[in-house]
C-alpha cells in the first residue's frame, strides 16, 4: 500500500475551515469508513460514524503536528482506544495525505498495514489498540514522556463507552490525576450500543460526568456531532490545569437513516447496495483533504547515553539486589531510561534509582496494567521503560504485555520473586507461570540469570533488545558463579560442567542453577558424569548446545522454579524432539505450594539438588517414568 506525502500547498489549511466544511469532513471520514468495510466484507461502520465528528474536529481543530515528521516529539498523538473504529482512523490519515485515498479499500487485506485495528505499522499510529481499556494508559505514559522530554505536544484518547467498563480506565485516570497531566485529554464516545446491546449507562453523560470529577478531572458534556459544542468543549477542559475529558453523546450509525441508533449493527459491513444508499445519505460532496497546523514551539532531543560507570558483582548476592543497582547505574547514564514501579520497589530494588535518577522514576502503584500501558507509551517516543513488579504479579497485565508486542513495542520488564523460592510468603506472591507467559508473547526474550555478574550483563542486553525483554530475578541470595570475563549474549548458555564421559546431562536456568551443580558434585561422586548447563536465556533457547549434549548424553533432566508446564523445560523438550537425539525429563512445579522456608520449599516441589540427583539416578538405571513425582502432586493426590 502507497504511503503519500501529507498535503501541503493543495491542502484545505485546517485551522480555517469553517464549521460547514468540518462536518462536510465528517461526513467523508464516515462515507470512507463505509466503503472500506464494504470492500473487506467486514468491520464496524456503525462505530466509525458514532465518532465521525470528534476526529474531523480533532483533525481541524486540535491536532498539531508535522505531517511529514510523524517521529517528531513535539507532535500531539492520537490513540483511537476504541479500535475497531480503525477504519475511521484511516480515513482520517488519507485525508491528511499520509496513506493514498484509494487504499481504504485494501482494509483487512493481506498484507495491508490497515488491519482490522491500528498497528503503528502507520505513520501517527502510536500504539497499537483494539483490545478495550487500555488506550488511556498508553496515553498517559505518552504524556508522561512529553513532560519528561519538555514536549509542547497533547495526547489524546478517543475512547467508545462500552470501555468505560473496564478497571484498567479508572487505574488510569487516577493516575492521571496524581501525576497532574495536564496533556492528556480523554474523549469518551457515548453512543449508548455495544455489541449486543445497551452499555452500562446508555446516554446517561451525567454518570461519566459525575465519575470523571470525582477522580480529579476536567470535564465538558457535548453534542458529539456538532463542530462548534466538540472545540469549545475541548477548549475549555484544555485551558484548565490537570487531565480532561470530553464527554460526547453521539449516536451510533449516525446520518444514515437505517443505521442510526439500531442495536443490531455492530461488526456488520453493509452490502454493496446499502453501502450506495447510505454513502447518498451522507452526501459527503466533493472531496476535500486537508494539511494541519505544524506546532508553534519544538521539543528537546532525546539527550545521548553518557559514561556508564559499570557495577561489577563477584560476590554472593541476590540477583534482585544486582537488578536494582545495575539498573541505577545505567538511569544515571542514560536518559532514555525512564523506570516504572508498582509499589514494590523497595522489594524489587528497583527504589535504588531514586537515588541516581530520581525525575526518572515514576511511581504507578498497584495497577499493574496501566504500568505496562505507560511503558508501552513511553517507548514510542524512544525513550526506555523498565517496568518492576513481582513476576507473579506481572501476569495480571498479560493481555497489556501481549498488546505491547502487537505494536511491537520495546521495553524491558523485570519480575522479581520468583518461584517458590520466595519461601514463607505462600503461593499468591510465587511467579511459576511467568515464563510461560513471556515465552508465548511474540518477538519477546526471557532472561534468567544465576548470579549477579549474569543478571548485570543480561539487563544490559535487555535494554538493546528490539521487543519485550524480559529479566527474572530471585529473592534469596544466591552464590557467585562468574567474573567479569564472562558474556552472556541473548540466545546463549554456560556450560558449566562438561567431560567426554558424561552419562547425563541437566539444564536449569536461575536459582536452580546452583541446585543442579551440588547436584552434579553429589552424581560424581558415585562415578556418574554429568555436563550442566546454564540456559539464562530461556527465550531464545541455545538450541545447538542443548542438541549436542543431548546427543552425546541422550538422556536430559531439566530443573526450574516454575510451573512444569510451559517454563524451561518445555522449550528444551520441543528442541530434542525436533532432533530426535534423546529423552528429556522435566523437574518442575507441580500443583499448589503452601508456606515454608525457600529450601523447604525446593524440597517439597521435586527441584532440589537431591531430587536432581534421585531423578538422574532413577532415569539412568530405567526405574524412573520420566516425569517424577514431587511432594506437591502426592499433597494433592492425598
Amino acid at each position: 500500500m502507497p504511503l503519500t506525502n501529507p498535503h501541503g500547498a493543495d491542502g484545505i489549511d485546517a485551522a480555517n475551515m469553517s464549521v460547514a466544511e468540518i462536518d462536510r469532513l465528517a461526513r467523508q471520514l464516515g462515507a470512507d469508513s463505509i466503503r472500506a468495510t464494504t470492500a473487506a466484507g467486514s468491520g464496524h461502520p456503525t462505530s466509525c460514524l458514532s465518532s465521525a465528528h470528534i476526529m474531523a474536529t480533532i483533525l481541524t481543530r486540535r491536532f498539531r503536528a508535522k505531517l511529514e515528521d510523524p517521529d517528531d516529539v513535539a507532535n500531539d498523538r492520537l490513540i483511537l482506544s476504541k479500535g475497531h473504529a480503525a477504519p475511521l482512523l484511516y480515513a482520517a490519515l488519507a485525508a491528511l495525505g499520509v496513506i493514498d485515498e484509494d487504499s481504504i479499500t485494501e482494509l483487512r487485506t493481506s498484507g495491508s498495514p490497515l488491519e482490522g485495528h491500528p498497528v503503528p505499522k502507520l505513520p501517527h499510529v502510536p500504539v497499537a489498540t483494539g483490545s478495550l481499556g487500555q488506550g488511556l494508559a498508553n496515553g498517559l505514559g505518552i504524556a508522561l514522556g512529553m513532560n519528561e522530554l519538555k514536549s509542547p505536544a497533547r495526547t489524546r484518547v478517543v475512547l467508545g463507552d462500552s470501555e468505560m467498563a473496564e478497571g484498567s480506565v479508572w487505574e488510569a485516570m487516577a493516575l492521571a490525576t496524581h501525576h497532574g497531566l495536564s496533556n492528556l485529554t480523554a474523549i469518551v464516545d457515548v453512543n449508548r450500543l455495544g455489541q449486543r446491546g445497551p452499555t452500562m449507562h446508555g446516554w446517561d453523560t451525567d454518570v461519566y460526568d459525575q465519575r470523571a470529577r470525582a477522580f480529579g478531572w476536567s470535564t465538558a458534556v457535548v453534542d458529539g456531532h456538532d463542530p462548534e459544542e466538540i472545540d469549545a468543549g475541548l477548549a475549555e477542559i484544555e485551558g484548565e490545569v490537570g487531565p480532561g475529558m470530553l464527554i460526547a453523546r453521539t449516536v451510533k450509525g449516525h446520518g444514515v437513516s437505517f443505521l442510526a441508533d439500531q442495536p443490531d449493527w455492530h461488526g456488520k459491513a453493509l452490502s454493496e447496495d446499502e453501502a450506495e444508499k447510505a454513502i447518498a445519505e451522507l452526501d459527503p460532496g466533493e472531496r476535500q483533504t486537508i494539511t494541519t497546523t505544524p506546532p508553534q514551539e519544538s521539543a528537546d532531543p532525546i539527550p545521548d547515553p553518557g559514561a556508564l560507570e559499570f557495577p561489577r558483582f563477584e560476590e554472593d548476592s541476590a540477583t534482585r539486589d544486582v537488578f536494582g543497582e545495575t539498573l541505577a547505574a545505567i538511569a544515571a547514564a542514560d536518559p532514555r531510561v525512564i523506570v516504572l514501579d508498582a509499589e514494590v520497589s523497595d522489594s524489587t530494588r528497583t527504589a535504588r534509582v531514586l537515588e541516581t535518577a530520581e525525575d526518572r522514576f515514576v511511581q504507578l502503584y498497584i495497577a499493574e496494567q496501566t504500568m505496562i500501558g505507560a511503558a508501552v507509551g513511553l517507548q514510542s517516543l524512544g525513550l526506555r521503560p523498565v517496568a518492576s513488579t513481582f513476576g507473579a504479579f506481572m501476569t495480571r497485565a498479560h493481555d497489556f504485555i501481549r498488546m505491547g508486542a502487537i505494536g511491537r513495542a520495546r521495553m524491558v520488564l523485570n519480575g522479581s520473586h520468583a518461584g517458590v523460592s520466595i519461601g514463607e510468603d505462600g503461593p499468591s506472591q510465587m511467579a511459576l507461570d511467568d515464563i510461560a507467559m513471556m515465552r508465548a508473547t511474540p518477538g519477546a526474550t526471557v532472561l534468567y540469570p544465576a548470579d549477579g555478574q549474569a543478571t548485570a550483563s543480561l539487563l544490559v542486553e535487555a535494554l538493546e533488545w528490539p521487543g519485550i525483554a524480559y529479566v527474572r530475578t530471585t529473592r534469596e541470595e544466591t552464590p557467585q558463579l562468574y567474573d567479569t570475563s564472562h558474556e552472556f549474549p541473548i540466545g546463549g548458555s554456560h556450560v558449566l560442567r562438561s567431560s567426554t564421559s558424561d552419562q547425563t546431562t541437566i539444564v536449569a536456568a536461575g536459582v536452580t542453577v546452583h541446585e543442579a551443580l551440588n547436584a552434579v558434585d553429589s552424581l560424581a561422586e558415585e562415578g556418574i558424569a554429568v555436563r550442566l548447563i546454564d540456559a539464562y536465556s530461556v527465550e531464545p533457547l541455545d538450541a545447538e548446545t542443548i542438541r549436542g549434549a543431548a546427543a552425546a548424553t541422550g538422556l536430559v533432566v531439566v530443573v526450574e522454579d516454575h510451573n512444569r508446564n510451559g517454563g524451561l523445560g518445555d522449550a528444551v523438550a520441543a528442541v530434542v524432539a525436533a532432533s530426535g537425539l534423546g529423552t528429556v525429563v522435566k523437574l518442575g512445579v507441580v500443583g499448589v505450594p503452601g508456606s515454608a522456608t525457600a529450601r523447604e520449599q525446593r524440597e517439597m516441589a521435586g527441584i532440589s539438588s537431591g531430587s536432581i540427583h534421585a531423578a538422574v539416578m532413577e532415569n539412568l538405571e530405567g526405574t524412573g517414568d520420566g516425569q517424577p513425582e514431587t511432594s506437591h502432586k502426592k499433597r494433592l493426590a492425598d
